[in-house]
């Protein structure tokens, strides 16, 4: 585990607490799947990597906890949890829901800054995939959609969506080297913002539910190609 965390004490921030950059990092790694399910989290290693006491390494590992990424045994073991597809689905409603109001609000008031915003997030998707550079494309594919509820002033929003993801982020991730999937999602994203452009809701609407929906339809396929990482 060292090795996933070399040079994590030159990334802390000093004006911010060290608890919620360690939280940041971790939960980062965990859903980039370079912390497999079921990789069992040393505090003392974490400790000597962050070079930190061990309230901070608690807190973020209790925060890590409150989203459903790791599973504490007092006592025993801090353990990466493993990907609970019916938290995945009940993620992927709440997303659904929410999502569809923001671009229904979007597309009743289209903004052209917005929308340039968003085309420059598909062009570099486009980049990234033709390098496949899968973990900027997820970057990038977070931050279109962070932008779309930001873009609608819901804000507190994309934290609650981002709070309730950790099991569906990483069911998308596995789901994102399969062939043909990078390109699907930057075809969404595209028929997202025409339909903004368009200034059409209910088409919007549908686009964007249809785009949140394919990774979750497969996640008893992906959970077949990598059983062990699964509950």
């Amino acid at each position: 585990m060292n090795a996933v965390f070399a040079g994590a004490q030159r990334l802390r921030d000093r004006s911010r607490h060290a608890a919620p950059q360690v939280f940041d990092l971790i939960r980062e790694k965990i859903v980039a799947l370079e912390l497999a399910p079921g990789t069992v989290l040393s505090r003392t290693e974490l400790q000597a990597s962050f070079g930190l006491s061990a309230t901070p390494i608690r807190d973020a590992l209790l925060r890590l906890q409150e989203e459903g990424l790791v599973d504490i045994f007092p006592q025993a073991a801090t353990v990466v949890s493993r990907i609970d597809l019916a938290g995945a689905r009940q993620a992927q409603f709440l997303r659904r829901a929410i999502e569809q109001e923001v671009v229904r609000t979007l597309a009743a008031r289209p903004d052209r800054a917005l929308l340039a915003r968003l085309g420059g997030l598909v062009a570099e998707q486009e980049a990234f995939a033709e390098a496949d550079d899968f973990a900027r494309l997820a970057a990038s594919d977070e931050a279109f959609h962070r932008t779309l509820c930001e873009a609608a002033e819901v804000p507190d929003l994309w934290d609650l969506i981002r709070r309730e993801s950790g099991h569906i982020d990483r069911l998308r991730r596995l789901h994102l080297p399969v062939a043909g999937k990078a390109r699907q999602i930057i075809a969404d994203h595209r028929g997202i913002v025409a339909a903004l452009v368009e200034g059409a809701p209910e088409r919007a609407q549908e686009r964007l539910r249809d785009h949140l929906s394919k990774s979750i339809a497969l996640g008893d396929e992906i959970r077949a190609r990598w059983p062990s990482y699964f509950a």
